[in-house]
């Protein structure tokens, strides 16, 4: 999906929301006195600080899953350990990927005046390497406590985790974002 700065400009003013962050409501007025130029910059300076928390919580979690597979006791695992290990890493690569990517998509078009296309991606990339973490997350954890806590207590105390994930990164800032849109219908109606 391609914006253009024009496009983008409109919604945000007529309905002073982020485009390129989901639609979130922004401060009254906060985007007013921003040409579309500096709106586009702000938003993808603040994809890049958000991108910067997230990596380097991802990089640290899959140098710790790649040196893993050369304990000792490793080996000692079962088959159940093994494959959650190995959708443990590919999951972390992917999530890697997806969220060291808005900085070679920088390097590669700056300059090319694609800066709200380049936004739109970077956001995209951020999500799904955000569910990406969040499934390593997951299966770290299950790798963990299935060695640690016996029987099914282990997949209860990984779905309370994720459980808790989905909550406070998706369903909290969607009803955050509910709340918001019912605010300014009920201020535009009065």
């Amino acid at each position: 999906m391609s914006l253009t700065v024009e496009s983008t400009e409109r919604s945000e003013v007529e309905t002073d929301r982020c485009g390129g962050c989901g639609g979130h409501a922004t401060s009254p007025g906060a985007e007013a006195s921003e040409t579309p130029h500096e709106r586009v910059n702000r938003r993808w300076n603040e994809v890049m600080q958000e991108t910067r928390v997230a990596q380097t919580g991802v990089q640290i979690l899959f140098g710790f899953l790649l040196s893993v597979a050369f304990t000792p006791l490793f080996h000692d695992l079962g088959t159940f350990d093994h494959v959650v290990y190995v959708i443990t890493v590919v999951s972390g690569a992917a999530a890697t990927a997806s969220l060291i990517a808005p900085v070679s998509i920088h390097r590669f078009l700056s300059g090319q005046r694609m800066k709200d296309e380049m936004v739109e991606v970077a956001h995209r990339l951020m999500m799904g390497g955000m569910a990406l973490l969040a499934m390593t997350i997951g299966c770290t954890l299950l790798l963990i406590l299935h060695v640690v806590v016996p029987g099914l207590m282990a997949k209860l105390l990984v779905g309370a985790v994720m459980l808790w994930f989905a909550l406070s990164w998706y369903a909290l800032p969607l009803w955050l974002r509910r709340r918001s849109n019912r605010r300014a219908a009920q201020q535009d109606s009065s």
